[in-house]
């Protein structure tokens, strides 16, 4: 529709026709959406929603050929991940406090969370047969349902070993019948990725850690800390359960501009 309205305003065409479906037009159109201020994933966005479109047509035969397959989008951009120091994950492990269900299931989730750096999705659909406590060992599947070991450490395993007994006295005290999820809510049932997001919301308020960490922010700083520590690019890769080595490295270009950063602040010529 934005396309059309372009065609419109610029051409000066009431009606307009399949001859305006062209090449010639799309790249004015993508011209524009520059000139706009539009950001580079906004205007692959756009492109390729003209593209669907253009297979839409085909597919009618309405045109013969698809002009918006052949346009290029822009280069995206490489955001680096937001991550947090050391200092801040410690606060924020320490944020759940006490002994009930609730307190110790929610430490157990941070700490699985940094321990293991899984998707939060990852982390709600833990059952307990995927989880070796003593060898501190997880089944994980991930995306397109591929499997993978995650590992957990010294603190992790404990904190799971203190919610698993919480997690029966809770269940039997709710006569909820048993259920495979490691992580339940109040019901009993099992823990959804919202509710993550959003107990992760408390304990960033309680422990004045930024406020822009998300479940996903764990998993950043799981690898980049890693990587700060000497671990190869190779195995951070199989951890993380990425497909690519390109996807990785991201977190290479974090410790890259941290030492830069450090570089400049420290050296008397930088």
């Amino acid at each position: 529709m934005q396309f059309v309205t372009f065609l419109r305003d610029h051409r000066k065409k009431a009606t307009l026709e399949v001859s305006d479906w062209s090449v010639r037009a799309l790249r004015g159109w993508l011209v524009w959406l520059h000139e706009q201020g539009y950001s580079r994933s906004t205007i692959a966005r756009r492109l390729a929603a003209a593209r669907a479109f253009g297979r839409f047509l085909c597919r009618q035969g309405v045109v013969q050929a698809n002009p918006a397959q052949t346009l290029r989008g822009p280069r995206q951009e490489r955001k680096l991940p937001h991550f947090l120091t050391l200092e801040q994950v410690n606060r924020l492990l320490q944020a759940p406090t006490g002994h009930t269900w609730q307190g110790l299931r929610d430490r157990a989730i941070l700490e699985v969370l940094y321990s293991a750096g899984l998707r939060v999705g990852e982390l709600v659909g833990l059952d307990w047969d995927d989880v070796d406590i003593h060898e501190g060992v997880l089944m994980v599947r991930g995306k397109g349902k591929r499997e993978r070991l995650a590992l957990l450490g010294p603190a992790a395993q404990q904190a799971l070993k203190e919610w698993l007994a919480a997690r029966e006295a809770f269940l039997q005290q709710r006569k909820v019948s048993q259920t495979s999820a490691v992580f339940v809510n109040r019901l009993g049932t099992r823990l959804s990725t919202r509710s993550v997001r959003r107990l992760l919301q408390t304990y960033l308020r309680r422990s004045g850690v930024d406020a822009r960490t998300s479940p996903h922010t764990l998993r950043h700083t799981f690898a980049t800390h890693l990587l700060d520590a000497g671990a190869d690019i190779r195995g951070v890769q199989e951890l993380l359960g990425h497909k690519q080595l390109t996807t990785t490295q991201i977190y290479t270009h974090v410790s890259t501009r941290r030492l830069r950063d450090s570089y400049r602040q420290a050296h008397p010529r930088a």
